[in-house]
């Protein structure tokens, strides 16, 4: 009997001339993310809202009176006049605008810097110490954040006409000095930035509260304090409604009461239209706060002190 012969298939033996072929692993790159037409026409004319006013505020600050009145709005005149608005600006009726200037910038140095600093250390104070009545404090702040400021500007003008204040600086810095927003934004801020690790290593160590609050804190506070300083400078900047019911001197009047007044000019009697004027001191009061955002903007994309606590 013949037994059966089993037959097993042998691997093929790559030939001395040609290499063996090796499977290359697939690259899998990240995905680009899809493009939203939609989106993108919304964010383009939310773009060109912002930027048609600017625009035309810059093309119109080269007119003249009259080329104001005979030109179109978003095109040059013939008469390039920006710097004759500007030189005028700053002389016209003794140089007034120079001193509306000063006044706004008094306000903002003094209300808005005092209203950063209270709101850094109660946002400080209230996110990492604790107290009786807490939360009762959470609750007015929130409320607080929730009233308009033109709600309150009646009842604190009767307030500091009892006291004598109004018509001075005072009535305008000290209600500035309050600022609930950047209270609850650095309270919030405080409590995520500032690790309570780092704070008792500090004590440990013996550093006093101020010290720790100085050399520990304001370092990790640093992004939170540029915001608040940005918006309590732009509400400060651009407050109207506030130094117009405290404020009959002309004198003491910010950018914004006093260019309302230029403005103003041309529905008096006999008053002399200084439409020009008004444009270009307007474009010359924005120029600050523009030049505060692009300088402070790295301040807010900065990171936080990460991984400096060991756990």
């Amino acid at each position: 009997m013949s037994s059966p012969v089993t037959t097993l298939a042998q691997p093929s033996v790559p030939s001395a001339g040609s290499a063996p072929r090796l499977r290359t692993p697939r690259r899998h790159g990240p995905r680009r993310p899809r493009r939203s037409v939609l989106l993108t026409v919304l964010t383009g004319l939310v773009l060109l809202y912002s930027l048609v006013p600017l625009a035309w505020l810059i093309i119109s600050a080269t007119k003249t009176q009259e080329g104001l009145a005979h030109s179109f709005g978003l095109w040059f005149n013939s008469d390039f006049a920006l710097w004759d608005n500007i030189r005028e600006t700053f002389t016209y009726s003794d140089g007034v605008f120079t001193r509306w200037l000063l006044n706004t910038v008094l306000y903002v140095v003094v209300g808005a810097g005092g209203a950063t600093l209270l709101a850094v250390l109660g946002g400080y104070a209230l996110a990492k110490f604790k107290f009786p009545g807490k939360r009762a404090v959470f609750a007015v702040v929130i409320g607080a954040v929730a009233v308009p400021g033109t709600a309150l500007a009646v009842p604190t003008f009767l307030m500091f006409s009892k006291m004598g204040l109004t018509d001075t600086p005072w009535s305008v810095i000290i209600p500035s000095l309050i600022s609930p927003f950047g209270l609850y934004l650095m309270w919030v801020f405080a409590s995520e930035a500032v690790p309570d690790e780092l704070l008792e290593a500090a004590r440990i160590d013996g550093a006093g509260e101020l010290r720790t609050f100085f050399q520990v804190v304001l370092p990790l506070l640093a992004p939170g304090i540029v915001t608040v300083s940005l918006f309590t400078m732009v509400a400060t900047w651009n407050n109207y409604f506030l130094p117009l019911i405290m404020l009959k001197d002309p004198d003491w009047y910010p950018l914004t009461l006093g260019l309302n007044s230029w403005n103003a000019q041309a529905a008096t009697a006999g008053g002399t239209p200084v439409f020009n004027l008004v444009i270009t001191g307007s474009l010359i009061t924005i120029l600050p706060l523009i030049a505060a955002f692009l300088l402070l903007q790295k301040y807010w994309q900065s990171g936080l002190a990460a991984g400096s606590v060991k756990e």
